[in-house]
C-alpha cells in the first residue's frame, strides 16, 4: 500500500484518544484505532460516560479488547451533559501534564469546538471522528476529520463465506462473496460543493509552480492545511481520485510516476508540467 504523502511521517507520535461513549458507536472503534496509526501511537485510551446506562453496554466488551479506559461519569442534573465537561477537563490536563504530540476527539457534539481550538493553539494537531450530523464548526475546528460511515470496518475487508454451493465429492466449498464497490459521487454534484472547490483550489494555486502545475502531494498537503479535508468523506479513497472526481482540474502523470495538477480555468497553465 502506497504511503499517503499528507500523513505525518512519524509512528512515534503519542496521541490522546478522547471518546464520548454517548456519541460514537462501539462498532467503529476498531476501524479508528487503525486509521489513527497512519499518525502515530494512541498511548492514551479513554471513554466517557455513565457506564451503569444501558446505552453503553455494547460498548463495555470493547474496553478491555482494546485497552480503552472507562471514565466514569454520572448525571449530576438533568439537561446537563456532565460526559462532555469531563472529557475537556482531562483533555486541558492531559495538555500540561504529558508531552503529547496529537490528541483525537470521537464525538458528534460540537461542544467540544473551543477545546479543539484551545488545543490547536498550543501546538497540537487535533483528530476529529463524528457521524454525518457533525456540525461545521466542530468539523473545521480539527486538524482533520474524518465521518465514521467512511471509515473501512474490519468486516469489510473479510466478507462472509458464501456456504451454498458444493463441488463434486459433496464437500461444502469456501469461496467468499465479492463486495460490492463503492460508487463514486458524481463530478457535477462535488463541483457544486462551493466549499470543496474553494479549498482545492486553494490548494493547487498556494502549491503551484510558475508553469500553473502542482505536484499531487504538495496540492494535497495544501488543502489539508486550509481545512479538514479528508478524501474518504467524499466517497473516494485519496486526493488524486477527489482532484480528478471535481471534473474542474487537469491531472498528469509522469513517466516517472510522479502526479501532477492543475486548474482548468488556469488559462495561463502549460500543458504538461514542466518540472
Amino acid at each position: 500500500m502506497d504511503t499517503d504523502p499528507t500523513l505525518p511521517q512519524a509512528p512515534n507520535r503519542r496521541i490522546a484518544l478522547l471518546i464520548d461513549a454517548d456519541n460514537v458507536s462501539h462498532t467503529k472503534i476498531a476501524p479508528v484505532l487503525a486509521e489513527l496509526s497512519k499518525y502515530g501511537t494512541a498511548n492514551i485510551r479513554r471513554a466517557y460516560g455513565d457506564w451503569g446506562s444501558a446505552g453503553l453496554k455494547g460498548w463495555k466488551a470493547k474496553l478491555h479488547e482494546f485497552a480503552i479506559r472507562p471514565i466514569q461519569q454520572f448525571s449530576y442534573s438533568t439537561g446537563k451533559n456532565a460526559t462532555d465537561i469531563a472529557l475537556v477537563i482531562d483533555a486541558m490536563e492531559l495538555l500540561y501534564t504529558q508531552k503529547l504530540d496529537a490528541f483525537c476527539i470521537a464525538s458528534s457534539d460540537a461542544d467540544f469546538t473551543p477545546l479543539v481550538m484551545q488545543l490547536k493553539a498550543n501546538g497540537h494537531d487535533v483528530y476529529g471522528f463524528g457521524e454525518r450530523k457533525t456540525p461545521d464548526p466542530f468539523v473545521n475546528a480539527c486538524t482533520t476529520f474524518l465521518y465514521l460511515d467512511s471509515l473501512e470496518d474490519t468486516a469489510d475487508r473479510h466478507p462472509p463465506v458464501d456456504k451454498t454451493s458444493k463441488p463434486a465429492g459433496g464437500k461444502k466449498a469456501t469461496t467468499r462473496a465479492e463486495p460490492a464497490p463503492s460508487p463514486k459521487p458524481p463530478a457535477t454534484t462535488l463541483a457544486r460543493d462551493a466549499a470543496l472547490v474553494t479549498t482545492l483550489r486553494g490548494a493547487v494555486e498556494a502549491a503551484a509552480w510558475d508553469d500553473g502545475w502542482a505536484s499531487m502531494s504538495a496540492a494535497g498537503s495544501a488543502a489539508k492545511r486550509l481545512s479538514s479535508i479528508d478524501p474518504r468523506n467524499y466517497g473516494v479513497k485519496n486526493f488524486p481520485s477527489l482532484f480528478e472526481a471535481v471534473g474542474i482540474f487537469d491531472t498528469f502523470k509522469s513517466e516517472g510516476g510522479q502526479s501532477y495538477v492543475a486548474d482548468k480555468s488556469n488559462k495561463d497553465r502549460t500543458a504538461r508540467p514542466t518540472r
